[in-house]
C-alpha cells in the first residue's frame, strides 16, 4: 500500500512539473516567457506607478514610469555606452538616453529591452537568465541576461549583434540587398531588385513582407534595433501579409529550426542578403 502511495505520489508531482513547466512557457498564449509566471502586460508595463508598482523600493528617476508606462527601473542604464560586435568594437557604440525620449524612440527601446535583459547593471527580477525554450538542434538553453554572458575580459555586449544607430543595413555592395534606399538616407529599403524579390516570394515569412521593421536614430534610418529582429509581445507566431508563420525566441519572422531546414538562415539573410540563396543565383530554393 505504501509503494503505491508513494508511485502515485510521484506520477502526482511529475503531472504537476509538467503543468507548471507548461504554464511557465506561456502555454498557448503568444506572450510565451513575456507572460511572467501569469504576471502578463504588467510584468513590463505597471498600469499604476512605474517600477515602483512593480515592487521596486526607490528609485530616482523623475520620470520614472511615464513613457508607456514601463514598471522598470532605468536609472542605472541612463547614459551609459556599450560596445557591440563588429570589426571594430567602437564601430557600434551606443549610447543610452540619460532619459527616455519617447516609446517610440529607438535608443529607448534599447534601453527599455535592456532594464529587463542587462542583468549586471539591472535588477533581474523574476528573470531565470535562461532561455524557457530549448535550442533546436544542438539542444541546451541560451543566456537571457545579455551584460552576464559578456566575454572573458571583454565587456558587456561585445559578444552580441550591434544595434543602433551604426548598425545599418543598406542596398548594394558585396553583403547587402539589389534593393533601392537603405543606409543614412532617408528612403525605406524597398526589395525592387531581382534576387530580393525573388528571396520574399520564397521566404513568405520574412519581415519584408510585413513592411520595414528598420528604425531611425536621428538622421540615420534603416538601422537596426532590438525590435528588427523581436516582436517583444509575440513568442511564438509571427504574422505579416501573408497570414501566420510558427517562431520561437520572440523572432520576427517564419523561425522553424530543423536538422535539413533553412529558415534560420534565411531570418539572417533578411539584412544579409549577399549570403542569400538568391544572390548566388539559386532562385527557387523554398523556406522550410
Amino acid at each position: 500500500m505504501r509503494k503505491v502511495f508513494l508511485v502515485l505520489l510521484l506520477v502526482c508531482a511529475v503531472a504537476t512539473f509538467a503543468t507548471a513547466q507548461y504554464t511557465y512557457k506561456g502555454g498557448p498564449d503568444v506572450l510565451g516567457a513575456h507572460n511572467g509566471y501569469g504576471r502578463g502586460c504588467v510584468m513590463c508595463h505597471a498600469p499604476h506607478s512605474g517600477s515602483l508598482g512593480n515592487g521596486k523600493a526607490t528609485t530616482s528617476d523623475p520620470q520614472n514610469g511615464m513613457y508607456a508606462l514601463w514598471g522598470q527601473d532605468l536609472t542605472p542604464l541612463y547614459g551609459k555606452t556599450f560596445d557591440f560586435s563588429g570589426d571594430n568594437k567602437a564601430t557600434y557604440a551606443v549610447t543610452l538616453p540619460s532619459a527616455p525620449v519617447s516609446a517610440h524612440d529607438a535608443n529607448t527601446v534599447i534601453l527599455f529591452c535592456l532594464s529587463c535583459h542587462d542583468g549586471v547593471l539591472t535588477n533581474v527580477g523574476m528573470m531565470q537568465g535562461q532561455t524557457v525554450e530549448t535550442l533546436p538542434i544542438v539542444g541546451g538553453t541560451a543566456p537571457t541576461l545579455l551584460a552576464k554572458a559578456a566575454p572573458a575580459g571583454g565587456t558587456p555586449y561585445q559578444n552580441d549583434h550591434p544595434v543602433g544607430q551604426n548598425a545599418i543595413v543598406s542596398c548594394g555592395g558585396q553583403y547587402n540587398w539589389d534593393c533601392s534606399g537603405g543606409g543614412n538616407t532617408t528612403t525605406p529599403i524597398t526589395m525592387s531588385g531581382t534576387a530580393s524579390s525573388q528571396f520574399i516570394k520564397n521566404y513568405l515569412g520574412s519581415f519584408w513582407n510585413g513592411g520595414n521593421p528598420l528604425a531611425t536614430f536621428g538622421t540615420t534610418v534603416n538601422a537596426v534595433t532590438c525590435t528588427t529582429c523581436h516582436d517583444q509581445h509575440s513568442m511564438t507566431v509571427y504574422a505579416n501579409t501573408n497570414g501566420s508563420f510558427s517562431t520561437m525566441f520572440f523572432v520576427r519572422g517564419q523561425y522553424t529550426p530543423n536538422a535539413n531546414g533553412n529558415s534560420v538562415a534565411q531570418f539572417c539573410r533578411n539584412c544579409h542578403g549577399g549570403e542569400s540563396n538568391e544572390a548566388h543565383g539559386l532562385m527557387n530554393v523554398p523556406t522550410i
